[in-house]
């Protein structure tokens, strides 16, 4: 009998470590607890290093510390968890109304607490995949914390001449006491197993980012718990509160979040209208309906819009945005806070109280009797599966007392930032279909956008499916390059495509709780392209890039709303 022997591609290995990782932190997750340099916890390690994600760079290096993956992930998680021994993951559990100080992060919009010096909680509201997003990112710093602990001590376990020079410069910054930075960076650089060069730009960096340490008390603290986990076994460790093991997926904090809209709009008299759902941002649809005549522009040219939006995209111009939404909160949007827990916000637009003399000329608004009965609804960016949670619950029907009242909802629409496998940061994807990575669901549909909405905008546009990620921290070049040069022909890669078209589906042909003509949009503009180096989303986010593209996709949406 003949042997047939079949070569494994890296992709096919890529994608076995990700089942692994993913298997292994579901397993953690249900038993309750795990220490990151047990068995458990090394075989995430174990995972994610054969893995190797293109966001986290020089992971698998054994020597040099991964600058950039470190900045993302701390940017991400609460300030001072470095220095904690202890991580608790927590469903919302009433700290909102304790005396804990609410710390959160600047990328990613978490309440946690530091309940002592050695533990911190962290609060989870969106499901499974904003628990995986922090054990990743965890396990990650742990990687590189035993890379710092093992270029702090010599063979015989002592402590080297630039780990007792570092602990002698925390205890200055602890005193606010001067010290010489240029041979802080020299010690730091030993430490890391970076140029002199590199460090020294690095510790710039994380001094200019916000809500993070330093990189001088960063790199000490995650060397010193690696430390004292070596030699005194103060082991760290991971848990998750009962609370949250048992509520997590159960849809809970979106049940509330969308009876909360479906209360207001009944309030306000709109719950019978035509209804069109945007998930995006919470401030282009209210620049692009108001922005001109809040600050009393006569000209509606396309060319001078983009140039306001520009301007109203800079940080020195709070002021003319905070004067643009109180404009608009008197003319037709009403603006809903989140008090769910899923962190959500929603603004509501009343389209008959919109004036279409004062919109851009690129708008197609048609006339003013089309657009009486018809309400938009704007949905800050979900996370991951949060989406089908959220979506799922806001296609149901509005519930009060035992009568169940339908939503005329006409249109579902998602503008969102995606990973672009070929092309540019700022590039627009408008997608025919969504594969969810990691199972065989797999989501075609006629997408109510396409490529000739963009024509015009001078902006490169690609066609094809999307990839719904279990994480984007969790994705390799070997994977990508698979999806997007093989038959599957994929676009890019995002994290809540499948999950919204999931609900979108089932409500429109299995439930029956929408219109099944109720129209779908989807386009995603390039925040990254993880195939080149220097271009994923640990690099620096997209800025001014994206801007255009952000302002022409709510365009093509609205003109869509319009005509429809």
């Amino acid at each position: 009998m003949t042997e047939i022997y079949i070569k494994t591609s890296r992709a096919q290995v890529s994608r076995a470590a990700l089942q692994r990782l993913y298997i292994a932190m579901r397993h953690l997750f249900i038993r309750g607890s795990y220490k990151p340099l047990g068995v458990s916890g090394e075989a995430m390690i174990d995972a994610l290093l054969e893995l190797k994600p293109e966001i986290y760079g020089s992971i698998a290096d054994p020597e040099r510390v991964e600058l950039n993956g470190l900045l993302y992930i701390f940017q991400r998680l609460p300030k001072g968890i470095e220095e904690c021994r202890y991580v608790k993951l927590i469903s919302r559990e009433g700290y909102e109304a304790s005396s804990f100080t609410a710390i959160i992060p600047a990328k990613r919009r978490r309440n946690c607490y530091r309940v002592d010096a050695d533990q911190m909680y962290i609060e989870m509201t969106r499901g499974h995949s904003d628990v995986y997003d922090v054990l990743t990112h965890l396990t990650f710093l742990y990687i590189e914390a035993e890379k710092i602990q093992r270029h702090a001590l010599d063979h015989r376990g002592r402590k080297r001449r630039e780990w007792v020079m570092l602990e002698e410069i925390i205890e200055k910054i602890k005193a606010n006491k001067k010290f010489n930075q240029d041979l802080g960076v020299t010690y730091l650089s030993a430490l890391i197993g970076r140029t002199y060069e590199e460090t020294a730009q690095a510790v710039k960096t994380f001094a200019a980012a916000d809500q993070v340490n330093s990189l001088f008390n960063l790199v000490y603290w995650m060397g010193q718990l690696s430390i004292e986990e070596l030699q005194s076994k103060n082991d760290r460790e991971i848990s998750f509160s009962s609370r949250l093991r048992e509520k997590v997926g159960m849809h809970i904090f979106g049940t509330i979040w969308a009876q909360n809209i479906k209360k207001h709009l009944e309030e306000r008299g709109l719950l019978d209208k035509q209804i069109h759902i945007i998930s995006a941002n919470l401030h282009s649809v209210m620049n692009t309906f108001y922005a001109g005549a809040a600050l009393k522009k006569t000209s509606r040219k396309k060319a001078d819009f983009e140039k306001l939006i520009a301007e109203l995209s800079q940080k020195k111009s709070k002021a003319k945005n905070n004067k643009i939404r109180a404009y608009a909160l008197k003319h037709g949007m009403s603006q809903l806070e989140d008090i769910s827990g899923t962190n959500i916000g929603v603004q509501v637009f009343d389209l008959t109280k919109l004036s279409l003399s004062t919109l851009p000329q690129h708008l197609q608004p048609g006339p003013k009797k089309k657009n009486n009965n018809k309400v938009i609804i704007v949905m800050d960016y979900a996370f991951g599966e949060q989406a089908y949670e959220c979506m799922d619950e806001l296609l149901k029907p509005y519930e009060k007392l035992d009568n169940k009242i339908p939503l005329d909802i006409r249109s579902v629409n998602i503008m969102g930032k995606a990973g672009i496998l070929e092309g540019k940061k700022g590039d627009i994807m408008v997608p025919n279909a969504h594969i969810f990575e990691g199972s065989a669901d797999n989501y075609a549909f006629k997408n109510g956008l396409t490529a000739t909405d963009f024509e015009d905008s001078g902006i490169d546009v690609y066609t094809g499916p999307m990839i719904t990620v279990l994480g984007t921290s969790l994705q390799n070049k070997d994977i990508l390059r698979y999806f997007h040069l093989s038959s599957w022909g994929a676009a890019g890669l995002e994290m809540e495509g499948a999950h919204y078209q999931k609900a979108f589906q089932a409500a429109s042909m299995i439930r029956k709780s929408i219109s099944k003509n109720a129209t779908v949009r989807y386009a995603y503009y390039a925040s990254d392209n993880p195939l080149e180096t220097g271009s994923t989303l640990a690099s620096g986010g997209l800025g001014l890039e994206g801007v255009k593209p952000t302002y022409e996709i709510t365009t093509a949406i609205l003109n869509g709303i319009f005509q429809k």
